[in-house]
C-alpha cells in the first residue's frame, strides 16, 4: 500500500515535470568541466549555490542506472571526481581502478555515437591527465570529491542533458531488461528489479542513504528466490516509489511535506481529482501542523476548525478543499542501514480535518496558554521533556511517545497513556508546571471521558476553565495546593529561594495524606504573617477560598492519587493559579496587588 501510494504520487508529479523521468535521478552537482571539441580541458565553473552563509551543490537530474554500494560502477557523463577526474583529496587506493571503470563506462556506451559533441568528450578523457586540474582557470580545492558534469564550449546545455546522449542512455536502459514477472504494486506483468535506490533524507539515517526495501538474511526469503527478488516490483514501479519519496524528503525551506516528529520524519501527499486540489489540501495539513505566527492567517484557521468541529461540512469553508480528497501520512524512523516504517495513516480529508478540530478542542484550556491556534505537535512533546531553564531537547522525548500521539491525532483515538505518566513526572521533577503541560493532562483526560461516554464510566466531566462546583479530589487538591502557594507568596513576597510548590508538589500530587496536613498547619503561619503586613483582606480571601475547597474534600484527604487523578490535580492547580488574575480594560493586574489595599 505505502510502495503503491507513492508509485501513484510519482505519476502526478512526472505529469508536473517536478521529478526525474525513469533512468535519471536529482543529484547534488558542484562543479562543471568545460572542454573544447579538440577535447583540451579548457575550466572549471562552480554550480553552487552561493546565496547563504555556505556554498552549496545545485541539483541536476543526471542519469543513474542503480546504487553504488561497496563495488566501483561509473555513472555515464557525470560522478565524482575519483571517477570522472581520477583526483581525490585523501588517499584513493581505488582511484586508478575507479577513473578506468569511468572512462570504459563512457566508451562503451557513446563510443559508437557520430554526434560531435560526444566525440569531444570521448577525445577529452582520452587526452586528460589527472595533474592538469589544479592548472585550469576557476579551479579550487573545493572541487575534490564532488560530482561533476561536463559542457562542451560554447553550448549552453551540459553533456548529460545532450538529446543524443540521452536517446542513447535510454536505449542501453531498455537493452538490459530484467526477467519478467507479475509487479506487486501494478499488478503488471514488466521486467523486475531488485536493485531499490537509497533513501535519502530521513533524519540520523546513514548520509548516503538507507533502504525502505532490502533482504539480507536467509530468514526473511521463501520460495527459492535470494535477497530483493523476494520483493516481486518492476524496474519502473521501484523509480517511481523510490523517486517520489526522495522527492517528498528533499531539503529545502518550499518543502512543506515534510515534518520531525519526534525522532520521525514524517510525509505527508494527497490524491485529488486533479493537482490544484491535491496541493490545496497538502498545504492546509501543513497549516494544521505548524499553525501559522501571523494572527490574521491563525485566526483564520481557528475560525475554520471550530466550525468544521461544529459539523460544517470542508467544502463549504474553503472550495478548494474536497472532502473525498485521500490523504496519505507516512512516519519513517532510522534503523542501521534501513528504514523503520513509524506509521502509515490513510484516510479521507474531512475525516482527518475533524479528527484535528477534536484534537485543539481537546487542547483548549482557560486561560490560553499560547497566543492562536494551538501549539504545533512538536512543541506539545518538548514539554514531554525535561525543562533545563525553560529549555527542552529533543532527544530526551521518548521515541515511541511521538508515533503513538501522532497516531492518537490523526486517527482520533486515545492519546497514549505514556503521555500522561511522562508530563506528570516531568512537572513533579523540575517543577515546571506549563500551561502547554496541564492542556496534554486535560487534552488525555477530557479524550478518555468521551470515549469512554457508551461504558459504564461516571468520570467527571473535565473543565476548560476553573468550576468551582467540581467534586473531583484531583481537582480540588490541585486547586488547594495553589491557594497554600498564593499565602505564601503573600506572606514572604515572590523572592522566596524556594517555594511550597519546589518543594512539595510531587508528594503532594502524588500522597496527599502525607503532605497537605502539614502544609494546613503551617499555612496559619503564613496567613498571621500577612495580617501583621496589612494584607489582612488577601489573608481573609485565601482563608476563604481554602476552607471551602477543604469542606468539598470530605472528612480526610486521599492516600495517594493515581495518575489520571494527578493529571486532575495539574489541571486544578492551574486553574486556581490563573484565577488570581483578572483582566482591567487591556492590561492583566495581578489581584493580590489589590487586595491589601481594598482591606
Amino acid at each position: 500500500m505505502i510502495l503503491s501510494a507513492l508509485n501513484d504520487y510519482y505519476q502526478r508529479l512526472a505529469e508536473q515535470d517536478k521529478v526525474p523521468v525513469p533512468g535519471f535521478s536529482s543529484e547534488k552537482i558542484s562543479f562543471c568541466l568545460v572542454f573544447s571539441r579538440e577535447g583540451e580541458p579548457l575550466q572549471i565553473d562552480d554550480l553552487r549555490d552561493t546565496t547563504g552563509k555556505k556554498p552549496q551543490p545545485s541539483t541536476y537530474q543526471v542519469p543513474v542506472d542503480k546504487r553504488r554500494t561497496s563495488g566501483i560502477h561509473a555513472y555515464p557523463l557525470w560522478d565524482k571526481t575519483a571517477y570522472s577526474l581520477g583526483v581525490c583529496a585523501g588517499e584513493g587506493k581505488r582511484l586508478a581502478d575507479e577513473h578506468a571503470a569511468f572512462k570504459a563506462r563512457q566508451f562503451s556506451l557513446f563510443g559508437e555515437s557520430g554526434a560531435p559533441d560526444l566525440r569531444a568528450f570521448l577525445r577529452l578523457l582520452d587526452q586528460w591527465r589527472p595533474d592538469q586540474l589544479a592548472e585550469l582557470l576557476g579551479y579550487s580545492d573545493d572541487v575534490m570529491d564532488t560530482n561533476v558534469v561536463f559542457r562542451l564550449d560554447g553550448q549552453q546545455q551540459y553533456l548529460h542533458e545532450n538529446p543524443e546522449a540521452r536517446r542513447i542512455w535510454v536505449a542501453a536502459l531498455e537493452s538490459g531488461e530484467g526477467i519478467p514477472g507479475q509487479c506487486l504494486i501494478t499488478g503488471e506483468i514488466a521486467p523486475l528489479g531488485t536493485d531499490h535506490p537509497a533513501i535519502r533524507g530521513v533524519r540520523d539515517a546513514q548520509p548516503s542513504g538507507a533502504s525502505l526495501v532490502s533482504f539480507n538474511s536467509d530468514a526473511y526469503e521463501s520460495y527459492g528466490y535470494s535477497k530483493n527478488h523476494n520483493a516481486s516490483i518492476s524496474k519502473a514501479a521501484i523509480f517511481g516509489y523510490s523517486t517520489a519519496l526522495n522527492h517528498l524528503l528533499r531539503s529545502g525551506d518550499d518543502n512543506r511535506q515534510r515534518l520531525q516528529i519526534g525522532d520521525a520524519t514524517t510525509l505527508f501527499w494527497a490524491k485529488a481529482r486533479d493537482a490544484a486540489h491535491a496541493e490545496a489540501a497538502e498545504g492546509f495539513f501543513a497549516m494544521l501542523n505548524d499553525p501559522p505566527s501571523d494572527e490574521q492567517e491563525a485566526a483564520k484557521l481557528g475560525s475554520l476548525l471550530r466550525q468544521v468541529a461544529e459539523g460544517r461540512p470542508l467544502a463549504e469553508l474553503d472550495s478548494m478543499l474536497e472532502a473525498d480528497t485521500q490523504f496519505f501520512v507516512l512516519g519513517l524512523a532510522p534503523n542501521a542501514a534501513r528504514l523503520s516504517v513509524r506509521f502509515w495513516y490513510v484516510d479521507n480529508l474531512e475525516r482527518l480535518a475533524r479528527h484535528y478540530a477534536q484534537h485543539y478542542r481537546d487542547l483548549q484550556l482557560a486561560p490560553m496558554p499560547w497566543k492562536g491556534v494551538a501549539p504545533a505537535m512538536w512543541r506539545l512533546l518538548y514539554a514531554t521533556a525535561p525543562s533545563r531553564d525553560g529549555k527542552a531537547k529533543a532527544e530526551d522525548i521518548p521515541p515511541q511517545l511521538a508515533g503513538e500521539l501522532t497516531r492518537a491525532i490523526l486517527t482520533g483515538s486515545r492519546y497514549p497513556r505514556l503521555l500522561l505518566t511522562n508530563v506528570i513526572m516531568r512537572m513533579r521533577n523540575d517543577g515546571d508546571i506549563s500551561g502547554i503541560r496541564v492542556a496534554l493532562c486535560k487534552a488525555v483526560l477530557v479524550r478518555e471521558a468521551r470515549l469512554a461516554a457508551h461504558s459504564n464510566s461516571t468520570t467527571q466531566e473535565v473543565p476548560v476553565s476553573l468550576d468551582p462546583h467540581s467534586t473531583h479530589p484531583g481537582y480540588l487538591l490541585g486547586r488547594l495546593f495553589a491557594e497554600l502557594e498564593n499565602a505564601q507568596r503573600g506572606a514572604l513576597g515572590n523572592e522566596v529561594n524556594a517555594t511550597i510548590r519546589d518543594r512539595y508538589y510531587g508528594a503532594a500530587s502524588a500522597t496527599p495524606a502525607s503532605i497537605f496536613p502539614v502544609l494546613l498547619r503551617n499555612v496559619q503561619h503564613h496567613l498571621s504573617n500577612m495580617r501583621k503586613k496589612d494584607k489582612g483582606g488577601l489573608a481573609y480571601k485565601i482563608e476563604s477560598e481554602i476552607g471551602a475547597i477543604v469542606d468539598g474534600l470530605g472528612d480526610s484527604f486521599p492516600k495517594s492519587l493515581g495518575i489520571e487523578d494527578q493529571g486532575r490535580f495539574a489541571i486544578g492547580y492551574y486553574h486556581q493559579l490563573q484565577a488570581r488574575y483578572t483582566k482591567r480594560g487591556n492590561a492583566t493586574v495581578a489581584e493580590e496587588s489589590t487586595q491589601g489595599e481594598d482591606a
